[in-house]
């Protein structure tokens, strides 16, 4: 049996924060229902790889869910939208406070139809009253963190290009949904759970900035070498690069005697984690002079020998190749509708030992089983497609 079978998940998410959430939820065996525009929605479309123009992201975080179309802004879908709440358990919808009130998807409408109902309302900034409604992406939660600052260079600062953030958050949001279903077990009342971009970056920027307000040394972007150790870069080998993260004294012993540069040990310049970041350039020479004649997979593999932490670095396409990838079994394989190739699906990142998550269905179409979700909820033939007539699905 399934961690979360019997579960019920209506998803009126867009991007990844919100669908990300209800994936993982369904990776368990929450039954989830992707509620789609009529046409489908703006999520869908970016990044086409299908014959329908079918988002890359869009594949990856809409596994193991049933699509219905629906007009959200119509009586007739408002009607279908309390009919569905009424049997659910969890409703996500990653909006605004005050578009979720103007489509009557808050919490306190919820709690009307179903007092036990768990909303996930995850947003760009948080909910206090001067930022609430503010739009916002990934890009700006890693901006506002900081976290872009010291990346890349003074003159050209550098996000990450994979959305980091909305994933981290769509996490959170999935740990929160655990928490009150497992807190409704007790007190029989559901919750909202709330979560920012904003937060999320906050988080992950924390030691930088924990560091700005108790030592106020206003750092500056580096491209990839690391301020508080060294050597920590991406270096280059003669056919391609690689990184490598060399922390604490037992490390840099290892180090320093792997590239033929004991006496650097006990050299006072060297002497803690925070002197080798301040000193890191120089010790970056000296690690780019012992692999300039190596290869990209001898340099890897003396220092995986030597215990110290170090990966090539991949190109997508490498990436899809890489043996330690392959080795780790992480790619489900599924084919989709309009897909020139079958599509490669990624595990989930958290397993369990007795009752692992399944990748078990493809993304749907859009609306693929809005008759069958409708049939579901007692709409009989005539009125699906009366509803079919006015586009109200």
């Amino acid at each position: 049996m399934k961690v979360l079978q019997g579960i019920k998940v209506l998803d009126f998410g867009r991007f990844i924060a919100g669908p990300f959430c209800s994936a993982l939820l369904a990776d368990y065996g929450a039954e989830v229902i992707r509620i789609d525009r009529v046409g489908g929605g703006e999520d869908r479309f970016i990044v086409p790889v299908t014959e329908q123009g079918d988002g890359a992201l869009f594949l990856q975080v809409n596994r193991n869910k049933r699509s219905m179309t629906l007009d959200l802004d119509s009586p007739e879908g408002r009607a279908i939208v309390r009919r569905l709440v009424a049997e659910a358990d969890v409703v996500i919808a990653n909006m605004p406070p005050r578009t979720l009130k103007s489509l009557e998807l808050d919490y306190e409408s919820l709690c009307s139809i179903k007092p036990d109902i768990i909303l996930v309302a995850s947003n760009a900034f948080g909910n206090n009253e001067a930022v609430r409604d503010r739009l916002g992406f990934d890009g700006v939660g890693q901006a506002l963190s900081g976290a872009v600052h010291i990346a890349g260079t003074p003159d050209q600062p550098q996000k990450s290009m994979v959305p980091v953030v909305d994933f981290a958050t769509a996490f959170s949001c999935a740990f929160g949904v655990m928490l009150a279903l497992y807190e409704r077990q007790r007190s029989g009342s559901g919750q909202e759970v709330s979560a920012s971009l904003l937060c999320t970056g906050l988080n992950m920027a924390s030691g930088v900035l924990i560091e700005e307000a108790l030592l106020g040394l206003n750092r500056a972007a580096m491209l990839n070498r690391a301020s508080s150790y060294a050597p920590s870069d991406i270096f280059k080998a003669k056919d391609g690069w690689f990184i490598t993260q060399v922390i604490g004294r037992p490390m840099f012993k290892r180090w320093t005697q792997l590239v033929g540069r004991p006496d650097l040990l006990d050299d006072p310049r060297f002497a803690d984690d925070r002197l080798r970041g301040e000193n890191g350039e120089f010790l970056g020479n000296v690690m780019s002079a012992w692999c300039k004649e190596l290869s990209q997979a001898e340099a890897v593999a003396k220092l995986e020998q030597a215990r110290i932490p170090a990966g090539p670095v991949n190109s997508p396409r490498q990436a899809l190749q890489d043996e330690t990838v392959q080795a780790a079994n992480l790619i489900h394989w599924m084919d989709y509708p309009g897909a020139p190739k079958q599509v490669p699906i990624f595990a989930t990142p958290v397993s369990l030992s007795r009752t692992p998550p399944e990748i078990h269905t493809r993304p749907p179409l859009t609306g693929e089983h809005t008759d069958e979700v409708l049939a579901g909820i007692g709409y009989g033939a005539d009125d699906i497609a009366a509803l079919r007539q006015r586009q109200i699905v």
